[in-house]
């Protein structure tokens, strides 16, 4: 005696707050047709939510005592189903925790016949971001409760990932739908043109804040002079995208052996809930480069921005941000001393010295870093859009 329950996300794993997150639920009696009619099943109840846990590390991050009167408490005839003490302290502090409209009871699962219901919510649009960092996490999930009559209550989970794009919530969507955007090849349902053109209008906006581009030159130097220059033709970036740059060294006084870009995120505690007063900050590279330069008059580096990565963002917690991290690594004599002569006869080779006084220095500079197409970034989710389990 069973049912299958599976849980179907129609577009993919990975949405943008502010869109509408639909949900395909199908309730299944996969016994054969020969079983007889007294192998039906009944489906006491089901009921979905969809909870944003918030996850602290005790060592870094310093909240507020909880309410003692919110605890979890759970119906006498346990039929519904309530967040965790996790999600309710999410709902404290990220009003990223709703209630499903997803409610069935009472329904007969006959023996090889399949029972579908849709569940469709809309994310909260002032949520925080799905962010797995070394201070806090934000996870998000929808947990479909179920139970058989006479059986235990089970949960299935269904992990998905929520891209912030800032500013979408001060936007006024035109009165006019004729100049409103959409997709002209779709018939569109009334309740979804908003969700529609929201990701129309999130395509846009990304397309034109991360598509200009204009000349950043910036002088390399260390106290004893001139070592290079640097140039980037823009720092806005989306996730998945490439961040080139290039270095022109011809013109340095002092010679550089070595360099290294690190493509960086900055994760900081907001001031008020630190657990020690200037705490540091956490870092974590998601790409590096590294290239040995001397005598080397131009080069270039690429470094991706993976899109499993998150996008800068700030909540009342913690703030992500996103640099280039540089660290140079220049001679400490004059570029005619970096080699000598091996010999003397009429075949000269030359060789670099064994020892070399070398200065080091670093910089550090500020990029922007936007979400992209969630269509996009489902390709390379960890999540899947299919769960089940059975009951």
């Amino acid at each position: 005696a069973m049912i299958e329950v599976l849980a179907k996300l129609g577009r993919g794993p990975v949405f943008l707050a502010g869109e509408a997150l639909e949900c395909v639920i199908t309730f299944t009696n996969p016994l054969s047709a020969s079983s007889t009619s007294a192998s039906s099943e009944m489906l006491a109840w089901a009921s979905a939510q969809i909870h944003c846990q918030f996850h602290a590390s005790e060592n870094r991050v310093a909240l507020p005592p909880s309410d003692g009167s919110k605890h979890d408490v759970q119906a006498e005839n346990e039929t519904v189903f309530v967040p965790n003490r996790v999600c309710c302290l999410c709902l404290s502090y990220c009003t990223a925790c709703g209630l499903g409209k997803l409610q069935k009871c009472s329904c007969c699962v006959e023996n090889h016949w399949s029972l579908c219901d849709s569940y469709c919510e809309t994310l909260p649009i002032e949520g925080p971001p799905s962010f797995r960092g070394q201070s806090v996490k934000y996870v998000y999930k929808l947990t479909i409760g179920c139970q058989r009559v006479n059986s235990p209550i089970k949960l299935l989970r269904v992990p998905f990932r929520v891209l912030v794009l800032h500013g979408l919530k001060d936007y006024q969507f035109p009165q006019d739908e004729a100049v409103a955007p959409s997709n002209p090849f779709l018939e569109e349902e009334e309740g979804l043109k908003k969700d529609s053109r929201l990701a129309d209008l999130a395509t846009e906006l990304l397309m034109v804040a991360t598509s200009r581009r204009s000349l950043h030159l910036y002088n390399i130097s260390n106290t004893r002079g001139k070592v290079g220059s640097f140039c980037i033709f823009k720092t806005v970036y989306k996730i998945g995208e490439d961040v080139i740059g290039t270095f022109n060294f011809s013109e340095g006084d002092i010679p550089c052996l070595q360099f290294s870009v690190s493509l960086q995120t900055e994760e900081s505690i907001q001031e008020e809930f630190q657990r020690r007063r200037g705490q540091p900050v956490s870092f974590s590279t998601h790409a590096r480069h590294q290239e040995a330069c001397l005598h080397t008059a131009q080069t270039s580096f690429s470094l991706p921005i993976p899109l499993s990565s998150t996008p800068g963002f700030t909540t009342n917690i913690v703030s992500l941000k996103w640099r280039l991290h540089f660290e140079f690594v220049t001679s400490g004599e004059s570029a005619g001393t970096c080699l000598v002569r091996g010999s003397q006869s009429e075949a000269v080779t030359w060789t670099g010295v064994e020892q070399m006084e070398v200065d080091t220095f670093s910089w550090d500079l500020p990029i922007k870093v936007l979400p992209t197409n969630p269509i996009l970034a489902s390709y390379v989710s960890q999540f899947s859009s299919t769960n089940s389990i059975t009951i």
